[in-house]
């Protein structure tokens, strides 16, 4: 096995959901992969003995964590899954792409308005938003952010969808 499948499984263990995937916890590195770092936000298997998680940046925040954020006292800890990741990596790719947050508000917006705003499923539309159609790019954000964490991929059927548009 060599040493990156091994980190790999070693992190796996340990670590089951980022919840913080964003632009600015991504970083590309030599070889043209993006890699993704800062794990202070992580949510692992285990629930005790951290500080409750509350949320990251909140234009990557995920429908349904938006709606436990708004619906849960502050200071319950919100289990975040991989769905959520899933749809930080297309909110970031859209962030991106179109050069917008994926949800329209203005930058003063008190952050509860914010999350239900995005709870609410408030999104632009690429048509609105990109600077020109990119068909398979847009699918993929697209699929990355359905409203319904159920209907978003897993990583690994990402990376087929990715590996069969190339």
């Amino acid at each position: 096995m060599s040493t990156k499948s091994v980190e790999q499984v070693e992190l796996g263990r340990f670590l089951k959901v980022h919840a913080d995937v964003q632009p600015t916890n991504t970083l590309v590195i030599a070889d043209g992969r993006a890699a993704v770092f800062d794990f202070a936000l992580s949510c692992g298997p285990e629930t005790t003995g951290r500080l409750p998680y509350r949320g990251a940046l909140t234009h990557t925040t995920a429908p349904e964590m938006a709606d436990a954020l708004l619906t849960t006292p502050a200071d319950t800890h919100i289990q975040a899954r991989p769905p959520a990741d899933i749809w930080g990596l297309g909110a970031s790719l859209f962030r991106c792409w179109a050069g917008h947050r994926p949800v329209p508000y203005a930058d003063d917006t008190p952050r509860t308005d914010k999350l239900r705003a995005i709870a609410d499923g408030k999104f632009l539309r690429f048509d609105d938003a990109r600077p020109w159609s990119f068909p398979v790019f847009e699918e993929i954000i697209t699929v990355c952010m359905a409203p319904d964490a159920d209907e978003r991929p897993t990583a690994a059927d990402l990376v087929t969808v990715i590996e069969e548009t190339q």
